[in-house]
């Protein structure tokens, strides 16, 4: 399966100054996804976390790690591999619990799998441990340095025949073998006590590698624990440091709060006196509406009124319009009366000048 991420969260990442050792520098301009992932191949535990296409986190949980609650909304733990310190910034104190309680419990999960390795390696090397060790034994076995006991006496018996086999030769006398035999076996006897201390120095001698070795890895990893609260203590200098500044710049803060605090007050006081004003600019308003309502009233029945005289008034227009229209007709009428008397004086005036003549 590879690599799979396992839980995940959001949170601000910091690292610690490399120069100073003691301010965070923010490594995100934002919250960013910050996962756990488990190799189960490697059977491996890591922290990584992306910002686009950069990796600002990835550490390997070992189990002398600690992951440190600083206050109710961040913490920290040290990787002595990325000779660094990571700091997280969460949302609410809820997603730093739950970020903690599974780091502790995936630091078991590698402490386990590591322990695990170990004594897998231990049960691996005991067999050619052993069998280193015969190997070195076995040139130093006395037979194999000076033959075993049949092949001593064959090579006494022959060394006693020779001289036999040869008619000139003059035999050793029995006290001279005998001395010779006491010998072999004085050094025979001498070779078994060295054979046996080099077999105890280097049953010895392994005991103590396998010794060494795990003082070494506890050396390593008391040195890797030392490092570490180096490297914690480094960070809470800092944040001493730090807290110093910001008792300072709190200090200022509550100085300006007080002065801003009296402002307020005197800004109160004032507004109580605004607000008497308002009382009575309400009930001189009250007195207005009221006066203002009579005024609509008393509109409203001028408004019926002049309804009435509109009415009136359309009522008069259309009388004087019949009015009007009567006069045209009598204008009608008498320029008609006016044309017929005209022409009756004419014929008139024209009978009277033909009667004269």
């Amino acid at each position: 399966m590879g690599e799979q991420p396992i839980f995940s969260t959001r949170a601000h990442v910091f690292q610690i100054d490399p120069n100073t050792k003691k301010n965070w520098v923010p490594t995100s301009k934002h919250a960013v996804t910050v996962s756990y992932f488990y190799d189960s191949t490697r059977n491996v535990y890591r922290i990584i976390s992306l910002d686009g296409s950069k990796a600002i986190i990835n550490s390997t949980i070992t189990p002398n790690m600690t992951f440190t609650k600083t206050s109710q909304k961040f913490g920290q733990w040290a990787d002595s591999r990325a000779n660094t310190v990571y700091g997280l910034g969460f949302s609410s104190e809820s997603q730093l619990s739950k970020f903690a309680e599974k780091f502790a419990e995936f630091k078991e999960a590698a402490r386990l799998a590591k322990e695990k390795s170990q004594e897998k390696m231990e049960l691996t090397s005991t067999p050619s441990q052993e069998s280193a060790t015969g190997d070195l034994q076995s040139p130093l076995t006395p037979e194999s340095i000076n033959g075993t006991d049949d092949e001593r006496l064959t090579a006494e018996t022959s060394q006693n025949s020779e001289p036999r086999a040869e008619p000139n030769a003059v035999p050793f006398p029995h006290s001279s073998s005998t001395s010779i035999s006491k010998h072999w076996e004085a050094e025979l006897a001498a070779l078994k006590g060295n054979n046996a201390k080099l077999t105890a120095a280097l049953l010895e001698s392994t005991a103590n590698v396998k010794q060494w070795k795990q003082q070494l890895a506890a050396y390593q990893d008391e040195a890797e624990r030392l490092h570490k609260r180096v490297t914690e203590l480094e960070c809470v200098s800092g944040q001493t440091t730090g807290i110093k500044t910001q008792k300072t710049e709190l200090n200022q803060t509550i100085e300006e709060l007080e002065a801003a605090l009296k402002a307020k007050e005197e800004e109160l006081e004032q507004l109580k006196a605004e607000v008497e004003n308002a009382h009575q600019l309400q009930s001189q308003k009250d007195t207005v509406t009221q006066k203002l309502q009579e005024t609509e009233t008393r509109n409203a029945e001028l408004e019926a009124q002049l309804v009435e005289l509109e009415q009136r008034l359309e009522s008069s227009q259309v009388e004087q319009e019949a009015f009007r229209k009567s006069l045209r007709s009598l204008l009608q009428l008498l320029d008609g009366k006016i044309f017929e008397l005209t022409e009756l004086r004419d014929s008139l005036a024209k009978l009277i000048e033909g009667g004269g003549s």
